[in-house]
C-alpha cells in the first residue's frame, strides 16, 4: 500500500513539475521557442497529453496550474487563461475517450483544435472586455499561428513527457 502512495506522490509531484515549467518556459523565456514571432503553447499541449493519457480531471488541473501561472506572471486579469485552459481541458479530455488517440497526427490535430478553441475563447473573452480591440484580427494573425506551431511541436512535447512518467505504451507509431 505504502508502494502504491509513493508511487502516485511520485507522478504528481512529476506532473506539477511538468505543468510548472512548461508556464516558467513560456511565459519567462518564450524566446527560446520563438519562430518568426510565433511561440507555441507548451502547456496547452500538455493540457491535450493530459487529457489522452490521464483523463479529463488531470487535463483541467493542468489548465488551472498552467492558466494560473500565465495569469500572475503576465499581469492579465485573473482567471482568463484558467477558464479558456480547463474548459479545453474538459472537452479534449471526454473527446479523447470516443477517438483512437494513437497515431501522432490525431495528437497533432487534437491540440491543433484545442488551440484553436483556446485562442477563439480567450479573444472572445477580451472582446467583450475591450471591443475597441476587434475580435477578427486577433484571431487571424495571433491564433492561428499559434496553434499550428503548438501543433507541430505535438510529438516532441508527448515523447518527452512520455519519458518521463515512463509509459510503457506504444507513442507515435511506434516510438517509445
Amino acid at each position: 500500500m505504502t508502494r502504491i502512495r509513493r508511487h502516485m506522490l511520485r507522478v504528481n509531484v512529476g506532473w506539477f513539475f511538468c505543468v510548472a515549467l512548461a508556464a516558467l518556459i513560456q511565459t519567462n523565456w518564450p524566446e527560446l521557442l520563438r519562430l518568426q514571432d510565433v511561440s507555441p503553447d507548451v502547456v496547452l499541449a500538455l493540457i491535450v497529453y493530459f487529457g489522452i493519457a490521464y483523463g479529463e480531471e488531470r487535463a483541467m488541473l493542468t489548465g488551472l496550474i498552467g492558466g494560473l501561472y500565465q495569469d500572475v506572471a503576465i499581469n492579465a486579469t485573473l482567471g482568463h487563461h484558467v477558464l479558456c485552459y480547463v474548459v479545453v481541458g474538459y472537452l479534449i479530455g471526454r473527446l479523447s475517450t470516443r477517438l483512437i488517440t494513437e497515431h501522432a497526427a490525431i495528437k497533432a490535430g487534437l491540440v491543433f483544435i484545442a488551440g484553436l478553441s483556446q485562442g477563439i475563447l480567450f479573444v472572445a473573452i477580451q472582446y467583450v472586455q475591450h471591443p475597441q480591440r476587434g475580435m477578427l484580427t486577433p484571431v487571424l494573425t495571433t491564433v492561428a499561428p499559434v496553434a499550428f506551431y503548438s501543433a507541430l511541436i505535438t510529438p516532441l512535447v508527448f515523447i518527452l513527457v512520455d519519458r518521463m512518467f515512463r509509459r510503457h505504451e506504444i507513442v507515435s507509431d511506434g516510438i517509445m
